[in-house]
């Protein structure tokens, strides 16, 4: 790498799930790792194809190097994971930079922060508490992190995972998930589709949030007393669960409550 060079890391794999779903993984050019918890996230970045300075032009000397879009990402993979960051990423139908990711291949690079944020993770979280995390398309990401890190470390009491998607094909991770939950009695995973039929289960995956429902799905109670809620993905999905959960006792964590058990991240 050139000392002009934005870039500092190298996309090792990529695995198409879909035309608009894939699975990036990405080691940095320090080729270790950098630390993180679980439920971090990382931006990503590449030059943006209409910002650039001609070398040239008289501008290029003042310039501070070319214009990067950068956006922040889940990780995916677990800390133990030190070959690459691993991130689940869905295309943006005219989004600037997942457009750009789409064309890109193993070998090619691309920039990522040195820096791993956020406050989304299980720190404080005691360890004989049910988690439910609940997830729409790549929200999952931080909870693939989550359970992969902590899975044979007694981190929780129970830890169940739903899942909602739009098309069967968007259960990106579902596979995996199923095969975990067979071998972890700790682990029940459950996944819903609102736009298709499939033998499995319909509907949004706030309706799994129904205390009776929930119940009869997971086996479980919803019950503040004994269950942390972590929520990731569409905002829509997020508010719609915080206005479900609110009335049965859960407190949202933040600065004034930093004890609760409501706990999510808007990143769009």
């Amino acid at each position: 790498m050139t000392t002009t060079d934005p870039y500092n890391a190298i996309i090792t794999e990529r695995i198409d799930l879909n035309e608009d779903l894939a699975v990036m993984r990405v080691r940095p050019d320090s080729e270790q790792t950098p630390p993180f918890e679980p439920g971090q996230v990382v931006s990503l970045g590449l030059i943006d194809p209409d910002q650039s300075v001609d070398p040239d032009s008289p501008r290029a000397g003042r310039s501070r190097g070319p214009k990067m879009i950068r956006r922040a990402y889940s990780i995916a993979s677990p800390p133990g994971q030190h070959d690459y960051l691993e991130f689940y990423l869905v295309r943006i139908r005219g989004g600037s930079l997942t457009t750009l990711l789409w064309t890109m291949k193993p070998g090619d690079r691309l920039w990522m922060s040195e820096k791993i944020v956020g406050s989304f993770t299980l720190e404080g979280v005691p360890d004989d508490k049910t988690l439910v995390m609940v997830a729409t398309g790549t929200g999952l990401a931080p909870f693939r992190s989550m359970y992969l890190a902590y899975r044979r470390t007694q981190r929780w009491k129970h830890f169940i995972l739903l899942e909602g998607c739009r098309h069967v094909r968007d259960l990106g991770y579902r596979a995996d998930f199923e095969r975990y939950a067979s071998e972890d009695p700790t682990l029940r995973y459950v996944s819903t589709i609102t736009r298709e039929d499939w033998p499995g289960r319909r509907g949004r995956v706030t309706e799994l949030l129904d205390p009776a429902r929930f119940q009869q799905v997971t086996g479980h109670a919803l019950d503040p007393a004994q269950c942390h809620v972590f929520l990731c993905g569409n905002p829509d999905m997020v508010d719609d669960c915080e206005q479900l959960l609110l009335p049965q006792g859960f407190i949202t964590r933040d600065r004034q409550h930093p004890d609760g058990n409501l706990h999510f991240e808007r990143y769009w």
